[in-house]
């Protein structure tokens, strides 16, 4: 696999709570989300990756399993600080190098209208309009072969 730069796996509950808390403040603080919303209680089957500074998460993604084939991203966050530095381009790589290794061959995740553009730069493709999040955050299924 692959080693890029700075990114860890979160394998320990002090590395989980690390990303969980950067889960918050990212994705779900700023719309008034409880702290519980951070996670769906399946940590353990996915695969968590973070990037440590200073003891803190300042980006982070998880890959799921779908099914034998394919694989979702979910939870991409970047701290706002450290944002356009390439460090969310290296989670996802992580993640896909990941998808690969575990035989996976597609990839798909629910973007924030935000994100469609990072996506594509990374070569994933807008399938349909998916869901309003809290009747205010549009997203758009997105997949990539890998």
């Amino acid at each position: 696999m692959r080693n890029v730069e700075g990114v860890k796996e979160a394998v320990t509950a002090d590395d989980l709570g690390k990303v969980i808390w950067l889960r918050f403040r990212i994705l779900r603080e700023p719309w008034g989300q409880p702290f519980e919303s951070s996670t769906d209680g399946n940590e353990e089957a996915c695969v968590n990756a973070f990037i440590d500074m200073d003891g803190v998460a300042v980006a982070c993604g998880r890959l799921q399993s779908l099914d034998k084939n394919s694989a979702q991203v979910r939870f991409m966050a970047v701290d706002k600080e450290h944002q356009g530095r390439g460090f969310g381009r290296d989670i996802l790589e992580y993640l896909e190098q990941r998808a690969k290794d575990l035989g996976f061959q597609k990839i798909c995740l629910q973007a924030r209208e935000n994100a469609v553009k990072f996506y594509e730069r990374q070569g994933y493709v807008v399938t349909e309009k998916s869901f309003l999040l809290w009747g205010q955050i549009q997203h758009y299924l997105m997949v990539k072969s890998i």
